[in-house]
């Protein structure tokens, strides 16, 4: 295997942990640790990870810059020199935590100006990353984030003349969520400009396949790199559990992610009588605009009378992380929205917890390949709950489908399997396009 040199840009997502910057950046790592020459750009604002964060200083199409340039044409024109001002990490930083909006309702206008490329708003943004990039050595392969940025793709390959890859891990909520008629623009312009990218890289089997149909992709143009995760610190060694039957939730905070049906389902499992002791614990990011949805939730336990079993514990860090997982007998994130990912489960089969998911989107595949939990039917609470309860009858099939994750993560869910994966598909482009050429 030659060393390559690459090129993969990634995006911040203000003050939240993110799991597309997550996965970027764990691959990011695990292909230097494999020996190739990565540079992890970030757009937007810095990333948040909870590992060693091995992206660039330099960050392009700043927060700040991006908006200024959306809303006051004044700022499209103002030279580089002065820019520099508020495209500082401290400034992104400070801005990350009060002003910078990551809701697709809010970014219609922003979103159709990026899809454009050079004909946008930001082109500014655009010819500052090429000039930059023309003083770096020659790149192997140039990786997109997600199709939101596929308006970068035919200025990146006119400039720098290398293929382009774009990855494929979630942007259909983000679509979705945009108001017309900045929907149906951006999905036109998205498919215009299909052509632009040699291969895609989908995080599943099912996305792969829905973004086929979704964008209108040729389904042979697309690659599937599963998602993987760094197994430092995660341990699935028999440990005693706390004697309370635990249900966890490490998720962020949202109506997509499904805390509503979970509290829903424990209400149910408490009017079982079958749960003498037992508690519903919460993790993860709270997006200002979801408060309101958190305190509702809290005021319908507290009608039930389960005030006191329910606690929510905030974003937490990595070691947080993986202490709270391990006090769990059991975790659910019942989103109603098809994930792509699932990142979260495999984090908590990786520390021997079994889940329970609705059965669609990655769900699926991952239970099935790994053996670590059950399966309900989708955006339904009776359903979750009975998965509940059976983990909570069975004690050695709860054992069982922890250990059985926690090796079936090991094996199929690595981020260094994810990394030699994606070397196998851009060896296979570069191979391609050499063969193009001749």
């Amino acid at each position: 295997m030659s060393k390559l040199r690459l090129l993969h840009i990634t995006s911040g997502a203000a003050s939240m942990y993110c799991g597309t910057c997550m996965r970027d950046n764990a691959l990011a790592a695990n292909l230097k640790a494999m020996g190739h020459d990565v540079m992890l750009v970030p757009f937007y604002t810095p990333t948040l990870t909870d590992e060693e964060n091995v992206s660039q200083e330099k960050i392009f199409f700043g927060g700040i810059s991006v908006y200024l340039e959306q809303h006051v044409p004044l700022f499209r024109k103002t030279p580089w020199l002065v820019d520099k001002l508020w495209d500082s990490r401290f400034a992104l930083k400070l801005a990350a935590k009060s002003s910078i909006s990551v809701d697709a309702a809010d970014l219609g206008d922003m979103t159709i100006s990026m899809l454009r490329g050079e004909e946008g708003h930001h082109s500014k943004e655009l010819h500052k990353l090429v000039h930059w990039l023309k003083d770096q050595p020659p790149f192997d392969v140039i990786n997109l984030p997600y199709t939101l940025l596929i308006g970068l793709a035919a200025p990146l390959k006119a400039a720098l003349n290398r293929p382009i890859i774009c990855t494929l891990q979630g942007e259909d909520f983000f679509l979705e969520g945009l108001t017309e008629p900045y929907r149906a623009t951006a999905l036109e312009l998205i498919r215009s400009k299909i052509n632009s990218i040699d291969a895609f890289m989908a995080v599943s089997h099912y996305y792969a396949d829905f973004m086929s149909d979704y964008i209108g992709i040729d389904r042979s143009k697309i690659f599937v790199v599963p998602i993987g995760i760094s197994l430092d610190g995660h341990s699935a060694d028999e440990r005693a559990r706390n004697h309370v039957f635990t249900v966890g939730y490490f998720a962020r905070v949202a109506p997509e992610k499904g805390l509503h049906l979970l509290a829903d389902a424990y209400r149910r499992l408490r009017e079982s009588n079958e749960l003498k002791n037992s508690r519903l614990e919460v993790a993860g990011y709270l997006p200002p605009e979801h408060k309101i949805y958190l305190q509702g939730i809290e005021q319908q336990m507290k009608a039930w009378g389960l005030e006191d079993e329910f606690h929510y514990h905030g974003s937490l860090d990595r070691e947080q992380k993986i202490n709270f997982l391990q006090t769990l007998n059991v975790l659910s994130v019942p989103a109603p929205y098809k994930e792509p990912k699932g990142i979260f489960m495999l984090e908590a089969m990786a520390n021997g917890v079994p889940v329970v998911e609705p059965r669609h989107g990655a769900f699926t595949e991952i239970i099935e390949k790994t053996g670590g939990g059950l399966l309900f039917e989708p955006d339904n609470a009776e359903s979750l709950a009975e998965g509940l309860l059976k983990i909570y009858r069975d004690s050695a099939l709860a054992y069982e489908m922890g250990a059985s994750g926690a090796a079936g993560v090991r094996a199929h869910y690595n981020a260094r399997l994810m990394a030699e994966r994606t070397i196998e598909a851009y060896e296979r482009v570069i191979a391609a396009q050499a063969s193009f050429a001749d």
